[in-house]
């Protein structure tokens, strides 16, 4: 079996860059310069969506498949540096050089990582491997975007029509899994600078397992899996979570068994 490594971002305002860039008064607290920052993004986009480069990565969210089986975590701690969850992000996949699975990774979550890895000076020579050092990676990378490495389950679906998009929430839900529960990234940052960090993780880890579910159902759109397998992979990933006594994944059990 490929290894395959689901992935999602949490992110906040980078407060710092923000400071940086718009000489924020040194007085202020984060809060107060990112507040500000996100007035003006209203003002001047009618939304307070920030650009990318300026998104912090506050969560990384991971699911992992190999033939030794399926673990969902989000990498370090809470507390941990941006720069060491990116790095043990690249890490993993200068490991064991999986096949990456997102929702949108490519208009959101490696843009981020590659300009918050710029920004770092971090290093992650497998991943931008486009053939120099592996003659494979010349027709199977994981930077173009029609090659296998990543799959980018949004675009693929898609056929890489924007206007085709669907939110993964909706789709989740529409094949039976149980979606996005009480959270949803616009409610990260307040819910981070309350205090909530573990929310945020919690929340982080049901999306990439809704995720890698709705890839198994791809997969068995595909025919890479027939029913039999299909039904051991969710049965696998029911008792797994079933197991488990973090609150997440009890409420997110209760409402799959409930589906």
């Amino acid at each position: 079996m490929i290894p395959s490594l689901v992935f999602d971002l949490e992110t906040i305002p980078d407060a710092d860059g923000l400071r940086r860039l718009n000489g924020s008064d040194p007085a202020l607290s984060d809060v107060e310069v990112v507040e500000a920052a996100l007035q003006a993004r209203r003002e001047s986009h009618g939304n307070d969506f920030l650009p990318l480069h300026l998104h912090k990565v506050a969560v990384i969210g991971c699911v992992f498949r190999d033939d030794s089986g399926f673990r969902v975590k989000t990498l370090g701690q809470a507390d941990d540096p941006e720069a060491t969850l990116i790095s043990g992000f690249f890490k993993t996949i200068e490991r064991y050089t999986p096949r990456l699975i997102s929702w949108n990774g490519s208009g959101f979550d490696l843009p981020v990582l590659h300009y918050r890895s710029l920004i770092h000076g971090l290093q992650a020579p497998r991943y931008w491997d486009t053939g120099e050092d592996d003659r494979d990676f010349k027709y199977n990378n994981y930077i173009n975007r029609y090659h296998s490495r990543h799959i980018d389950l949004m675009n693929v679906l898609a056929k890489y029509n924007a206007r085709a998009n669907a939110p993964l929430d909706e789709m989740a839900k529409l094949c039976g899994f149980p979606g996005k529960l009480g959270m949803d990234g616009g409610q990260v940052w307040k819910a981070w600078t309350d205090g909530r960090a573990d929310e945020v993780r919690g929340y982080c880890e049901t999306d990439v397992v809704n995720t890698w579910l709705v890839y198994c159902r791809y997969c068995l759109l595909k025919g890479e899996l027939d029913q039999a397998a299909y039904a051991a992979e969710l049965e696998l990933v029911r008792g797994i979570l079933q197991a488990s006594d973090a609150p997440h994944w009890k409420e997110y059990m209760a409402v799959w068994n409930g589906a």
